[in-house]
């Protein structure tokens, strides 16, 4: 026996320590070697660079398909797959100059295809991208994506909007977990900052199967930074300067790998005065700072991957109550919130885990959420803290590939508590529960993919009475089981050269959050009397999608349309009534329509290669479809918009590298078609100018990036701010200084 127990300890400890290399060089299109390129292995967290000769060698890499993809700056991306790895792998590549933007690897969809062969049309967007428009929050910069905006409370609070729907409507991931940090609530924002984060997904339109309740309008999903190549230690530091909020934007970040151990930690600190609109005055208490850390460490063999991460987001920031021009506003370049304020620490803890098999392999996503949200109303004393706590897991099986077919067998669940130790209580003591089963496949063949999945979900939500029934903030006690079923069924080919189209039709759902079953009094900011309806239906939608495609080396032109029937969709609706002196809305459902959809082109004319032009249009329209008598718009459903960027690239000898130049005309129109209780807003347009790259000076490089937004200092009130309905308009001229030392 005892030899049998040795003979299974050295099997294993072999299989621990198989050696399955790839290497090889790679060059450019006249077969010289390229220096610096970046090989990466997204499912492993691991990477190298190439050497003077262009060579690159990884090792410890498990048994089955292998995805890599080679960067380097100026040249195209490139995505190669090994399907069936062997002891010893040579992948030679050749990287063509870059014209457009890059292929990426799609991490958010179920196969982690690149763009080129995925089913959905997902939008990508690296921060880097998003920092040269130079906008101060993460949100803002996620609003310059065709089909996102924003929700906003000054500069300092951001609810993402997605082709209309938002709030608990479209989910949020961060490390693989999906965040719960009570967004119910229209004055509660992402709680995430851009420092640490590589690059986001936007699914827009319902992402049920992979994501279950709450994804019924869509899914942004943010990649944290890559771990450093093996064998290399960096450094980095970088400063951020706003005029208009005299703000400052600091992060430093450190990260080493060996062959096999991955580390990095960076921390941030954000900090803002008062905003200032156009013509000088401030809004008083739009203030705000933010500290924020990540750090996370990584193993990876031959036989498995696993990375733990964690995040501690803090929050101090301020609640606006009176417009720069009422009475006794105080005009004040002060950091310090002021009363009524808001303070909000947030612990995300996550692990993934890959576990390889033979043709096969298990991934498992586990995370932790502490959140803790207090609102101070007129001394340090919480009138309102909530603690809510969320555990999630999300296992997915790929079975062993047949041919062209690859498919998925996954589970999903979270189990959530939500505990208030104020005096106030804004939702009652409460326990949620879901779980998810589900199951997709993808077949390719040729230039075509066809992609299909089924999906069962269980949500169970209980609460805890308080209260005396029938006073302000009193609750009854609910116990309440929501079902759904979901498919989703989507299809791309090649019309012709360079042509493509994509053809999507999903469900999604949505079961009512605490706040729509339970709510019972007046919240700060909002100025209305709200109560809940513990009848309310699960929301259920169906949306068609339809993408048309195509791309050139000197041409880019896209169409994306979209319809969205949901049922039983839940909003808000006055009574006529008043109480506490506030008017009262309750939560009511009607089934709802939306339709739209984005339009743009990317212009790069040949000879002028240092030139390009970028334009966009997005529209959409939301309605609701009564039971009674007539219809009626949906509320929050942004304005029409077209985006237009020129910008130039260009080198300055040997000093300056990466350059560009770039002036942007953002028009948004008239907003007329509004719900109910909504007024009408007018629109604008903002001139944003935009300059940056690489300087060399000696051994030291730096980058650099310099914005001016509203330029011309335009006075505007966003139809999606909420602050509108006090007359309080957006910020005004804004010029942003940015900076990025490699230490």
């Amino acid at each position: 026996m005892k030899k049998y127990i040795i003979a299974l300890f050295l099997g294993f400890s072999a299989m621990l320590q198989a050696q399955n290399v790839v290497s090889g060089t790679v060059t450019d299109i006249s077969n010289q070697p390229i220096i610096g390129v970046s090989v990466y292995i997204p499912e492993l967290h691991k990477g190298t660079i190439t050497n003077a000769d262009g060579k690159y060698i990884l090792k410890n890499l498990p048994n089955g398909t292998l995805k890599l993809s080679f960067q380097y700056v100026g040249y195209t991306t490139k995505h190669q797959f090994i399907d069936k790895l062997q002891k010893e792998n040579v992948l030679n590549v050749q990287l063509e100059t870059s014209t457009f933007e890059m292929d990426e690897v799609i991490v958010s969809t179920a196969f982690s295809k690149i763009q080129s062969q995925n089913v959905m049309k997902v939008e990508h967007a690296t921060m880097r991208d998003l920092e040269k428009n130079g906008t101060s929050t993460l949100i803002e910069g996620l609003a310059t994506i065709p089909g996102v905006s924003q929700v906003s409370t000054g500069t300092s609070i951001g609810k993402p909007v997605i082709r209309g729907l938002s709030g608990n409507r479209v989910l949020v991931y961060s490390q693989g977990v999906r965040i719960e940090n009570q967004q119910f609530g229209d004055e509660h924002g992402l709680g995430l900052n851009a420092s640490g984060v590589e690059s986001v997904e936007v699914i827009k339109g319902p992402a049920s199967l992979l994501y279950g309740s709450d994804a019924l309008g869509g899914v942004l999903y943010f990649n944290p930074e890559k771990f450093a190549e093996a064998h290399t230690l960096k450094a980095d530091y970088s400063q951020k300067l706003f005029s208009n909020t005299l703000g400052s934007n600091s992060s430093m970040g450190v990260k080493t790998s060996t062959e096999n151990w991955k580390f990095l930690a960076r921390g941030s600190y954000n900090t803002h005065s008062d905003y200032q609109i156009s013509g000088g005055d401030r809004v008083t208490n739009t203030r705000y700072n933010e500290t924020d850390f990540k750090t996370g460490i990584g193993y990876s063999n031959s036989v498995f991957s696993s990375v733990l991460r964690y995040n501690f987001n803090k929050l101090d920031l301020g609640i606006p109550e009176d417009g720069p021009d009422a009475s006794g506003a105080e005009q004040s370049k002060s950091k310090n919130t002021l009363f009524p304020r808001q303070g909000v620490d947030n612990h995300l803890l996550s692990w993934n885990s890959v576990i390889y098999l033979k043709n096969s392999k298990l991934d498992v996503d586990l995370g932790y959420i502490a959140n803790d949200r207090s609102e101070f109303e007129d001394s340090n004393e919480a009138i309102l803290q909530m603690k809510l706590k969320t555990f999630n897991y999300d296992a997915k099986y790929y079975l062993p590939k047949i041919g062209n077919l690859e498919s998925i067998f996954g589970i999903q669940g979270m189990h959530q508590t939500n505990t208030n130790f104020g005096e106030e209580y804004l939702i009652p003591d409460a326990t949620t529960n879901d779980f998810g089963v589900f199951g997709t496949a993808n077949y390719e063949w040729k230039s075509n993919v066809i992609q299909g999945g089924l999906r069962f979900d269980n949500r169970k939500i209980t609460t805890v009475a308080h209260g005396i029934a029938g006073e302000e903030g009193s609750f009854e006690a609910i116990n309440k089981s929501f079902d759904s079923f979901n498919a989703s069924l989507g299809y791309k080919t090649n019309l012709a050269d360079n042509l493509t189209m994509r053809l999507n039709v999903a469900s999604g759902f949505r079961a009512p959050n605490l706040a729509e079953l339970t709510s019972n009094g007046v919240h700060e900011g909002t100025n209305r009397y709200e109560i809940g309806n513990s009848d309310l239906k699960t929301e259920q939608n169906l949306q068609t999608d339809l993408n048309l495609e195509y791309g050139n080396t000197h041409f880019e032109f896209f169409v994306n349309g979209f319809y969205n029937h949901i049922n039983n969709y839940i909003y808000t609706s006055p009574t006529g009534e008043q109480l506490e002196e506030n008017a009262v809305f309750e939560y009511v459902q009607d089934n709802a329509k939306l339709y739209g959809g984005e339009i743009g082109l990317h212009l790069h004319p040949h000879p002028l290669d240092w030139l390009h032009y970028e334009t966009s249009f997005e529209t959409v329209t939301g309605k609701k479809q009564s039971r009674s008598v007539g219809s009626d718009y949906l509320p929050l459903i942004p304005a029409n918009n077209w985006n237009n960027t020129i910008r130039t690239e260009f080198k300055i000898k040997n000093w300056f590298e990466e350059g560009f130049a770039s002036l942007n005309v953002n028009t948004t129109f008239d907003q007329n078609n509004v719900s109910g209780f909504e007024t009408a807003s007018n629109g604008y347009t903002l001139v944003n100018l935009g300059f940056g790259g690489k300087v060399k000076w000696g051994k030291t490089a730096f980058n650099v990036n310099l914005n001016g937004n509203n330029l011309f200092d335009k006075k505007y009130i966003a139809h999606l701010s909420r602050l509108k309905n006090d007359g309080i308009p957006n910020i005004g001229r804004n010029i942003v200084l940015g900076v990025n030392f490699n230490l």
